[in-house]
């Protein structure tokens, strides 16, 4: 299972396929709801995933293993909404308040974002009440005590209107401008100054079935990468009929780092994912950090697309 975006369009319409195997692939309408039944019910043998989902099922000892292809990027600077009323000065006036945030504490987007605030802005992230609007995908999972759920039948953007909450991390609704000014703008000067380039989404495939097929691993790596490598050369030669903002977006950082926008493989990406193990263990999402090694199938751990 895995939502149809470009650099995985040559997959899902058949013009790459994995060497040896065949895949038969399952639309989900809300992609989130695709990752909590692979978490809760092992529904797929092949899923997208976002990371920090997966960092937290992975501690929690759910039998499937990543796969170092890397599906989605993002900026998250954007992510922290106030209302246009709330008079918020800088993020560091969200310490002693209430900050929403979309479904669970271990979605990927309220990680990063958090992290923002902690790194770049010095928010601390312990003097803040996260309220949650939904469950964690990963059950099991205990959050800290400044964690706390929505009052029943509340709407996070009603609680945002009214001030319950001093802010929101994704959160749709009318009258909100961003916390952090010209968070564009501040999300590519992240990049650009210190490399700043979040992991949203990976590849995630059973225990079983790579126990099994020892040669699996490698084939959906490698037909992902070459589906990959399609989407960005039409990137750089600016063949893309009505691009997304997504598209916008990876091309801009093509711009800004002269690289491909979407690499695969664990060493381009080790500091992003030992960033987000950070992020993970510091917001107490992991008690301990995970070896990055020990995260992927060994049969991947050389491999860079």
């Amino acid at each position: 299972m895995t939502r149809t975006q470009g650099n995985n369009q040559a997959l899902k319409d058949g013009r790459v396929a994995p060497e040896g195997f065949r895949l038969d692939f399952r639309e989900v309408p809300v992609l989130v709801h695709a990752f909590r039944r692979m978490v809760r019910e092992l529904e797929f043998d092949v899923c997208e995933m976002a990371f920090t989902t997966y960092l937290c099922a992975k501690a929690h000892g759910k039998p499937f293993t990543a796969l170092p292809i890397f599906l989605v990027r993002g900026f998250h600077h954007g992510a922290v909404v106030q209302s246009t009323t709330a008079g918020l000065r800088t993020p560091t006036d969200l310490e002693g308040r209430s900050v929403g945030v979309n479904r669970g504490y271990t979605v990927t987007t309220g990680v990063w974002a958090r992290g923002i605030l902690q790194d770049e802005y010095g928010v601390d992230l312990d003097r803040v009440t996260w309220v949650l609007s939904g469950d964690e995908h990963v059950a099991e999972y205990q959050p800290p005590a400044n964690v706390v759920p929505m009052p029943a039948g509340a709407s996070l953007a009603a609680m945002l209107g009214t001030g319950e909450v001093a802010a929101a991390i994704g959160v749709e609704a009318t009258d909100v401008v961003p916390l952090i000014p010209d968070a564009d703008e501040a999300a590519y000067a992240a990049l650009r100054d210190r490399g700043l380039y979040p992991i949203n989404h990976l590849v995630v495939v059973k225990d079983e079935l790579l126990q099994a097929h020892p040669g699996l691993a490698t084939a959906l790596f490698d037909a992902f990468a070459a589906a990959k490598r399609q989407y960005v050369e039409d990137l750089r030669a600016d063949a893309i009929e009505a691009p997304t903002a997504t598209d916008l977006m990876y091309r801009r950082v093509m711009d800004i780092t002269g690289e491909d926008p979407l690499p695969y493989g664990i060493e381009p990406n080790r500091e992003m994912i030992e960033l987000l193990i950070s992020h993970a263990v510091r917001q107490r999402i992991l008690d301990r950090p995970p070896a990055v090694a020990d995260l992927f199938p060994a049969s991947t751990h050389d491999l860079i697309a």
